[in-house]
């Protein structure tokens, strides 16, 4: 394994020493960076980013050759760096020119040339190496290297720096393939007596941390207390090059925040409908989850022009047919064309992510393929045009889960692959650091560049791995494939579900899941003016303490009410009633009680969430406990029950919701107070009476002539 390696002012020393009498220092003007990058990556943008910052001279070498050099995954090569080297020296004749040759991919500069050339004078040796920790490749040379009083023992040939006379002197006996190792040709130089004069060396292996400090973004070693000019990270070891290169060189700081999220975008506005990116954007329903039907409502609610986007519909399960199905039935027709792979096919999940990705890879109009599972709440309706407009091959929303510090990015890996916590995830993840973060892992919902997926990214098992599960082994290969994964907090994108204990054996599941999603659970089912109740006093009193207020959607009623009929044991209106204590009910109504639909729980929730400020606000100094022995949906129909008659409840308050529109669904009915002689005979869809149960309170159920009324009580305290 080859470790995180930093060039520092003296790291060890092959040929010949400086003379110890050489006075002033090194120009400038006399530096060269040589490096070596036959594609333009992430990584090698990165460098030249750093390089252009500090004003650095680079000269790239091999661009647009076939690399032959190998990988750090394969067996030791990089011969054909070493070629391209000593063929750039033979064109520079200046003596006193002093040449920097360091990787790009995995290279960041961390201060200017001007530090970088005092360091080396330091070091008073006309070349300067890297050192590692372990040897590599060929451990059989560990005796023959020298022992070291202080820093790390063995070569690294990811960096050096020296004057050109003798690099090129160096490299003179270089004969070897493209294919072979250059860091055992180095070496082998370095551990012959003759040619080594032996120098005090450093190396950084996991000691840098991030010093803030007057403005300046810089790496410090901690082990030895210095500020490394070059950041290295090679091998296995690029995950830590990676959370270093978000900040250095300064491009986050406390006090500017980040620097370069504003660069090379791809603004839309501007453009017409026809002119906008195709999109592929790739649905997958992997497993029984909530609020299916919401997440097509925020699909047709992106702001981005639907006859440039396509749809690759991916749905295992049978239980969410019915919302695909309705989904397409009223508006396939809108989008530019759709793919549909149904639970009937029998394609597993990793098939059908590479059968996405190949719709678009296969069709040449398409510009972006837009990956997000069916558990993603999409609430940002400008999400997709933010993502494309920010010009990343690979980029993600940050999304997250409400009171948790899960989110749907990692920010660093363990020693076997799986989730660490980096040093500025929480600091991400709470937005007190903003930008665009290079992260090891992401999930749920991407945006990819087309032509990424036609180079880097065209195998076609991408999330196929012996021993990692498909999301792990999809991002161990983008990053193996040297694609950056970028994450985005700089705006709120929406949150991602919970999918635990999602029961599928009721109708309307959805109402179950006050409990794992109450944020999701709110936002569908409780009314839209529900905060103005406590914060702006909407809160109606139609009879003396009678309160009126509004609490549940129409789709939470009409589900209610639809949950009910599809359970449809309805009580018979008798005054012998086994489901009481007691037997017997002194008031019946033809009803079906909370606990018989197994929603007795979750409508004690609400109740303590949604009722209990309400009371506590309107009947000052009494503070309920939100109990109940009875809550149910009652039915009034003209001929079966139209009307309830005088009586008490058996409550300290009564909570009566109506759950569907008077003068619409049903004619009459409503609630009169016989000691007031006050009546509420028009009740919203939506909104809760709450008054007390006992001894001031007498009232009934006014009849109901025509249609069907429906009303939720709860007897709450009694």
């Amino acid at each position: 394994m080859r470790g995180v390696l930093v060039i520092l002012a003296c790291l060890f020393a092959s040929l010949s020493p400086l003379d110890c009498n050489q006075q002033g220092s090194i120009p400038e003007g006399d530096l060269l960076v040589l490096t070596v990058a036959t594609q333009e990556t992430d990584g090698f943008r990165r460098f030249l980013r750093s390089a252009k910052h500090f004003n650095y001279t680079i000269r790239v070498l091999g661009k647009g050759e076939t690399w032959k050099g190998g990988d750090y995954m394969s067996p030791p090569g990089g011969g054909q760096k070493v070629r391209l080297l000593k063929s750039a020296l033979e064109d520079i004749q200046e003596e006193n020119k002093v040449i920097l040759f360091v990787d790009s991919y995995d290279v960041i500069f961390s201060s200017g040339p001007k530090e970088l050339l005092k360091k080396f004078q330091q070091a008073k040796h006309r070349v300067v190496f890297s050192a590692e920790t372990l040897i590599w490749p060929d451990r059989h040379l560990e005796d023959k290297h020298p022992h070291v009083r202080e820093g790390k023992r063995f070569l690294g040939a990811g960096g050096f720096i020296g004057y050109a006379p003798n690099l090129k002197q160096m490299l003179s006996d270089w004969s070897g393939a493209d294919s072979d190792s250059d860091q055992l040709f180095f070496t082998k130089i370095y551990i012959n007596p003759e040619k080594r004069v032996s120098c005090g060396f450093l190396k950084l292996y996991y000691e840098v941390v991030l010093k803030f400090e007057d403005g300046r973004v810089r790496a410090r070693n901690v082990l030895y207390d210095t500020l490394p000019v070059i950041v290295h990270g090679n091998g296995p070891t690029k995950l830590q090059i990676n959370y270093l290169g978000n900040y250095i060189p300064n491009l986050w700081m406390f006090e500017t925040g980040c620097t370069i999220c504003n660069e090379d975008l791809r603004p839309l506005s501007g453009l017409q409908e026809s002119e906008y990116p195709v999109v592929v954007i790739g649905i997958f329903i992997q497993q029984p989850t909530p609020f299916v039907t919401v997440f097509f409502e925020r699909l047709l609610n992106l702001k981005y022009p639907k006859n440039r986007l396509r749809l690759f519909i991916y749905n295992q399960e049978y239980h969410h047919e019915p919302h695909v199905r309705t989904f397409l039935e009223y508006h396939e027709s809108e989008y530019q064309g759709v793919k549909l792979i149904g639970p009937e096919e029998d394609i597993d999940p990793e098939t059908s992510r590479d059968i996405g990705f190949d719709m678009c890879r296969e069709d040449i109009d398409c510009v972006y393929f837009f990956s997000i599972d069916v558990d993603v709440v999409l609430k940002n309706r400008d999400t997709l045009r933010i993502l494309i407009e920010l010009n990343k091959p690979f980029i993600a929303p940050m999304m997250s889960k409400p009171g948790r510090l899960w989110t749907n990015f990692w920010g660093a890996l363990s020693a076997d692959g799986y989730y660490a916590r980096s040093e500025d995830y929480v600091d991400i993840v709470q937005g007190r650091r903003v930008g665009l973060w290079n992260v090891p892992y992401v999930s749920n919902i991407f945006l990819i560049k087309a032509d990424t997926l036609r180079t880097d990214l065209k195998d076609p098992d991408l999330f196929e791995s012996e021993t990692l599960d498909p999301d792990m082994a999809f991002c161990s290969k983008v990053r193996d494939k040297g694609v950056f994964m970028f994450v985005t907090n700089m705006h709120t994108f929406g949150r991602v579900l919970s999918t635990e204990n999602y029961q599928t054996n009721h109708l309307h599941n959805d109402l179950w899941q006050i409990f794992e999603n109450p944020v999701e659970w709110e936002e569908r089912y409780i009314h839209e003016n529900y905060s103005k109740v406590l914060k702006d006093g909407l809160i109606e009193m139609p009879c003396p303490d009678v309160y009126w207020f509004p609490v549940f959607t129409d789709v939470a009623c009409k589900h209610l009410i639809e949950e009910m009929e599809h359970f449809g044991q309805w009580s018979g209106g008798g005054n012998v009633d086994k489901r009481i204590q007691g037997g017997y009910e002194n008031v019946p109504t033809i009803d079906i009680h909370m606990n018989q639909v197994g929603y007795d729980k979750e409508w004690h929730k609400f109740l303590l969430d949604y009722v209990a400020p309400v009371t506590e606000k309107m009947y000052p100094g009494y503070f309920t406990r939100a109990q109940f022995d009875l809550a149910f949906v009652v039915r009034y129909k003209p001929d079966e029950q139209p009307a309830l008659s005088p009586h008490h409840d058996a409550s300290t308050f009564t909570i009566n919701i109506a759950l569907n529109q008077v003068g619409v669904d049903y004619q009459g009915g409503g609630c009169r107070f016989l000691r007031y002689n006050c009546s509420v005979t028009a009740p919203r869809r939506g909104w809760a009476l709450m008054h007390p149960g006992r001894l001031t309170h007498y009232h009934e159920g006014l009849p109901t002539v025509e249609g069907v009324r429906y009303i939720s009580v709860s007897f709450v305290d009694p």
